[in-house]
């Protein structure tokens, strides 16, 4: 009888524990903003959900995004409507991928406090977004894109030695390529080498912009991480083929929609690393004490068929940068 006293016992004591065990267990809301739709945004959030997918199997918690991924289309209207859809429906944490995208969400977000974790920000504290990347301060942190544009600049110069005036293409309305054209100009004026700059806000003034650059005489054309001038790329590189002018792009899908270069962050890693840092700040982490990750951009990625086309030979490139990767144009990443 004893034995089958310590028995039951035994059997509660395990059930109890079972229970306790299922009721630390928890689900998370997961809402995903992305601000428009291109190759490099769209693997970033590829990436996020095969790796909260990954979390939720490897660990007791769940980290749920299905019914909560929204595209904005680069629209600030329908940004902000899904920010208050998100809200509405109780997620825990918002995911905004861009700059523009996270801007909103960190303005919506002002009052209640859920937390934010962005991703493919290139320059945060330019933003205000950040009060700086070692503690951002607020309810907010995530990770960086930010582009290194001298290196960039210098594979322009391994390409053309003897270039001597170069076209700056970007959107205005982008705090993301503030920065990055800043520095541009700062580098080109110390070289001695002049600059045109043409911008656009949507995909007709941007298709103005490369023809105005054309008509000016560029020998090649720099944009920074640019998702306005990105979700253009396939109606314009022809335009730059055509003119025998390479195009060199914040980021490999700038190649791979066309341009003869894309240089930047591996973007598979950087939607990974977005990912585990949604599960630190659901488990407990605070935003406004967790660093932003920033990422090796020395990735350089070239379109062979345009290098091919417009004869320009990118064999000096493997010695200036981390990893040379070759492509050919299509739409999306496989």
């Amino acid at each position: 009888m004893k034995k089958k006293i310590l028995a039951g016992a035994t059997a509660s004591v395990m059930a109890s524990i079972m229970l306790a065990g299922t009721a630390m267990a928890a689900e998370y809301k997961v809402g995903i903003i992305q601000f428009v739709d291109d190759a490099s945004l769209n693997q970033i959030e590829t990436a996020i959900e095969a790796r909260l997918d990954a979390r939720s199997e490897e660990g007791e918690d769940k980290f749920i995004y299905e019914g909560y991924v929204y595209n904005g289309q680069a629209d600030p209207t329908t940004l902000n409507q899904i920010a208050s859809q998100l809200l509405a429906d109780g997620v825990d944490v918002i995911v905004p991928i861009a700059t523009p995208a996270a801007q909103i969400v960190q303005a919506a977000t002002e009052d209640n406090e859920i937390p934010v974790v962005f991703s493919a920000v290139s320059d945060p504290v330019g933003a205000g977004l950040a009060d700086n990347m070692e503690a951002p301060g607020a309810n907010i942190t995530g990770t960086s894109d930010a582009l290194n544009t001298n290196a960039i600049l210098d594979l322009m110069l391994i390409a053309n030695p003897d270039i001597k005036t170069v076209g700056l293409l970007y959107s205005q309305s982008e705090d993301a390529s503030k920065q990055p054209i800043a520095d541009a100009k700062a580098y080109l004026e110390e070289k001695g080498i002049d600059y045109v700059e043409k911008t656009g806000t949507n995909n007709t003034e941007v298709t103005q912009a490369v023809d105005a650059l054309i008509a000016a005489g560029v020998e090649a054309v720099f944009t920074p991480t640019d998702n306005t001038v990105m979700t253009a790329e396939l109606g314009i590189y022809e335009k730059f083929i055509d003119a025998n002018i390479p195009h060199y792009g914040g980021a490999d899908s700038f190649a791979l929609n066309g341009a003869f270069c894309g240089y930047g962050v591996d973007y598979v890693n950087l939607g990974t690393a977005t990912a585990d840092m949604v599960v630190e700040v659901l488990q407990g982490a605070d935003p406004a004490t967790t660093p932003i990750q920033t990422f090796d951009n020395g990735i350089v990625t070239v379109n062979t068929e345009t290098a091919e086309a417009i004869g320009l030979d990118y064999s000096g490139f493997a010695a200036n940068c981390s990893a040379v990767i070759e492509t050919i144009t299509a739409e999306e990443f496989e």
